[in-house]
């Protein structure tokens, strides 16, 4: 029987309408929009001004802090404003604007496509290049992979997970990113068991993706320490701690981190990241994304530079179509809808999805009924309707006593709920106030 965690879940329609398709580079736009928030943590600090000429990987702003990130330019031209433009949330934040000209790299890139498979770095030498790289988590989280990758004192990491489920419906750059860069992440693997000394790296993968499972499977032969894990399909078992309950069967504690229980995750687009980080001297400066739905006439996956506009993207894939009533960015299940076409792709972009109109509206809210389901799909074990109710009455401390901040937004109450009540929106309001309290303790 293949391994999957215990405690909840659904599985919704996959819809992987890209599943199979090459990854294309989509050319260069004429302008980019880099944030400097595309991470968990402070902004980044400009290091450049109106005027500076740029060039492709340079660094344009620098992490404040531990909990940062740098952010280099994925092009070559010219900074034409530092101003702010609109992101994924529809409030503007600070972001550095690059007019395009021409293809001038920084010269430490290594830009030939042959794969480098050793390496003799020190454990200090790859999390310096990490750090200066700006590399996050990729898998939508977008923690800053120095911060993780630094364990604790009295903490020991024995498991090193790397992340290729991608359970989320219609996203499929994870499973075309291992079919097509899968020695690359393999290489990444084993640069990141070096940073953790461990022993061991377990790659989970959902069974509905067979041909990476035996791709990387045969590849890992040349990789001591390296297994690969069919799992069963359930969503939401991209989540850290359900992969970890599904692999090693231990569980994190309320409130706890996966290194609590001697665990590292990591997706495979940051396993790819780093690679290019340590073996190429290249930053993050661009990602795979999937632009999908079931109405686009060419569901795609590309390699897209950082500060896109979503609207050059959604034009490589066929264009907008004439049913669109939702775009989303992420999956159905965690993304968020977006009204603006000029936000730019950032490193946490997984995803664009075209919802038809029928599918993009919201049914009718009726009374909840008591029927329990919100509760048995909970893979974190809580009660999606009771921390509804406690967030429309403002009732916060009680809602901190209910455990809000463990819930991790997966939306499976609010899809299997037959009263079609709102439950994630609402526990979404209840978690950032909640957070505005334990905060101010502090």
């Amino acid at each position: 029987m293949l391994k999957t965690f215990a405690k909840g879940g659904i599985h919704p329609p996959e819809n992987k309408l890209s599943a199979h398709v090459t990854i294309l580079d989509l050319p260069v736009p004429k302008t980019v929009s880099i944030p400097l928030s595309q991470h968990l943590g402070v902004p980044a600090v400009p290091v450049v001004d109106k005027g500076d000429a740029v060039k492709a990987g340079q660094l344009i702003a620098k992490s404040e802090g531990f909990v940062s990130s740098n952010i280099h330019s994925p092009v070559s031209g010219k900074v034409v404003k530092i101003d702010k433009v609109p992101d994924t949330s529809g409030y503007k934040k600070n972001a550095i604007v690059i007019e395009v000209e021409g293809d001038e790299w920084i010269e430490t890139v290594d830009r030939n496509g042959d794969l480098i498979n050793t390496f003799d770095y020190s454990r200090e030498e790859i999390l310096k290049k990490i750090l200066e790289a700006g590399i996050v988590g990729m898998g939508g989280a977008t923690f800053p992979s120095h911060v993780k990758l630094t364990i604790p004192r009295g903490k020991k990491a024995n498991y090193l997970i790397i992340n290729g489920v991608e359970c989320e419906p219609y996203l499929t750059a994870d499973h075309a990113l291992m079919m097509q860069k899968g020695e690359e992440i393999l290489v990444g693997t084993m640069i990141l068991k070096k940073v953790l000394d461990v022993d061991k790296a377990l790659i989970g993968i959902e069974r509905n993706k067979p041909d990476a499972i035996e791709h990387l499977t045969r590849l890992s032969e040349k990789y001591p320490g390296i297994e690969v894990y069919p799992l069963q399909e359930k969503y939401p078992q991209g989540g850290e701690k359900q992969l970890i309950k599904a692999l090693i069967n231990r569980e994190v504690p309320s409130g706890g981190l996966p290194i609590d229980v001697g665990t590292v995750v990591h997706n495979v687009g940051t396993a790819f990241a780093v690679y290019e980080a340590v073996q190429k001297n290249k930053p993050l400066i661009e990602r795979v994304l999937t632009v999908t739905g079931k109405s686009i006439s060419k569901p795609s996956n590309f390699r897209v530079k950082i500060g896109t506009p979503i609207s050059d993207v959604i034009e490589a894939a066929g264009g907008l179509p004439e049913d669109t009533g939702k775009i989303i960015s992420g999956g159905p299940m965690m993304g968020k809808a977006i009204n603006d076409l000029s936000v730019p792709v950032t490193k946490g972009s997984s995803g664009i999805l075209i919802l038809p109109e029928p599918e993009a509206k919201r049914k009718k809210i009726d009374p909840c009924i008591r029927c329990s389901r919100c509760i048995n799909v909970c893979p974190m074990g809580l009660e999606p309707y009771l921390l509804m109710s406690l967030s429309q009455k403002n009732l916060f401390e009680r809602l901190e006593n209910e455990k809000v901040m463990d819930c991790i937004e997966c939306g499976s109450c609010s899809y299997t709920c037959p009263s079609n009540r709102p439950l994630l929106d609402y526990i979404r309001l209840g978690k950032v106030n909640v957070g505005k309290i334990i905060r101010s303790r502090k």
